[in-house]
């Protein structure tokens, strides 16, 4: 009798690690399309994030015939000797932009919590409130959480607006009390003095003096300080000059663009906006972040990093870091400052996008811009009083973006 040989089917060992290497290799091809279509969506989140802002912008420009004041609220606390001092009674005019856009942005809620005050604070929600009256004056106390008198127990400023939060940026939490992706755009200039605004330190209008004038030279942004702006004021045209532009969160990691370096000397930033740089402050092997101690550059004066009045920490408050920015130093660029975190700089727009930073015009268009943009001469002193007030942006097209009546022509197709 004849008899078949069996044989048994299947994989050799070879081939069965061919078809393993074949699969990691399709995995490896595939992850990075993956990981790139979902910052794809995040980067669409993100500017449809910004388009409900600059229609808030619209309607409270359209309801109140203004734009929402860029450090504005109720004065000095009893007893205070200026702005700068904590306080729970009163904020000082230290609100930012976003506040008042709160009612407009669907947050009728934590707006009626701002107006009305109330008692109840973070640690409990039936207070009392860390007041002389054991409740929160309406409108709030003073939103900067440094002064260690407990107004950040006031609920709305520890609050995150997930409307403000940019999903690429993965900063949550502590030591930020409500932190933003997006702030108040303050033009192509500035000056020591822009920490005051048009005002007094102690917030009486200033007498006829040198402080208006000198603040009157460099006031050229979209929103201004202490100061009313409307839509009559954007002599360029709304959608030729930038309302608000995206930032980052500070991660607590040095990064140059949330980190701030801090206490470089009064007036001297405006003079030379890439002070920071020509100081060698930023380590040239990993050019992202600020020196740290490396040979070949220059620790800055002072880091003002991971705190609640780092860059975007707090969505409530008027501070420089926190919600504004200037068209001065290409989007991503590092953040300088003359003095504290509190005083004036180079703060440009930033963001966890590759190549650039979204701006939202003042016509409600958003548009990405890219760290390449044409930013004509860095070294050029700020326009200021003394120095061609009124004049064309030195900065190029990103400065002639951030000035409001440079008289600039715009020739280049923002939104293609």
């Amino acid at each position: 009798m004849n008899r078949r040989k069996s044989s048994a089917n299947g994989f050799t060992l070879v081939e069965l690690l061919v078809v393993i290497a074949i699969i990691g290799i399709l995995v490896g091809l595939l992850l990075p399309a993956v990981q790139a279509a979902r910052e794809a969506a995040r980067r669409m989140s993100c500017s449809n994030n910004f388009k409900q802002l600059g229609l808030a912008l619209q309607n409270y420009h359209s309801t109140y015939k203004q734009n929402p004041i860029n450090a504005g609220g109720t004065g000095l606390g009893v007893g205070k000797g200026g702005w700068w001092e904590g306080c729970t009674t009163t904020n000082h005019e230290e609100l930012s932009v976003l506040v008042g856009l709160t009612p407009f942005m669907e947050q009728q809620g934590l707006w009626q919590q701002i107006s009305n005050g109330g008692v109840a604070t973070v640690a409990s929600p039936t207070g009392p409130a860390p007041t002389p009256s054991g409740a929160w004056s309406p409108m709030g106390p003073n939103p900067r959480a440094d002064r260690g008198d407990m107004s950040d127990q006031f609920i709305p400023w520890s609050t995150e607006i997930p409307m403000l939060r940019c999903p690429s940026d993965p900063g949550v939490g502590r030591p930020g009390r409500g932190r933003t992706n997006y702030a108040a755009c303050l033009g192509d200039s500035f000056n020591q003095i822009w920490d005051n605004g048009p005002k007094e330190g102690n917030l009486a209008p200033a007498p006829d003096d040198w402080r208006p004038s000198v603040f009157a030279g460099t006031d050229r942004g979209y929103f201004s300080k202490r100061k009313v702006t409307k839509f009559r004021d954007i002599l360029d045209g709304l959608s030729n000059t930038i309302a608000m532009a995206e930032i980052v969160s500070d991660l607590g990691d040095r990064d140059k663009r949330s980190a701030i370096s801090v206490e470089n000397g009064a007036w001297l930033v405006e003079t030379n906006p890439m002070l920071c740089v020509d100081g060698n402050q930023i380590d040239p092997e990993e050019p992202q972040f600020w020196c740290d101690g490396g040979a070949n550059c220059t620790n800055p004066p002072q880091i003002s990093s991971n705190a609640n009045h780092s860059r975007g920490m707090n969505w409530a408050w008027a501070a420089f870091p926190c919600t504004s920015v200037n068209t001065i130093r290409p989007p991503n660029s590092e953040t300088c400052m003359n003095g504290w975190f509190d005083n004036v700089g180079s703060l440009p727009a930033s963001s966890r996008h590759q190549g650039g930073a979204h701006i939202l015009m003042g016509d409600g268009a958003v548009i990405f811009m890219t760290d390449s943009v044409e930013a004509g001469d860095q070294h050029a002193h700020v326009i200021a009083h003394d120095n061609r007030p009124g004049k064309k942006s030195p900065y190029g097209l990103w400065g002639s973006l951030g000035s409001r009546n440079g008289k600039e022509t715009i020739e280049a197709q923002l939104n293609q």
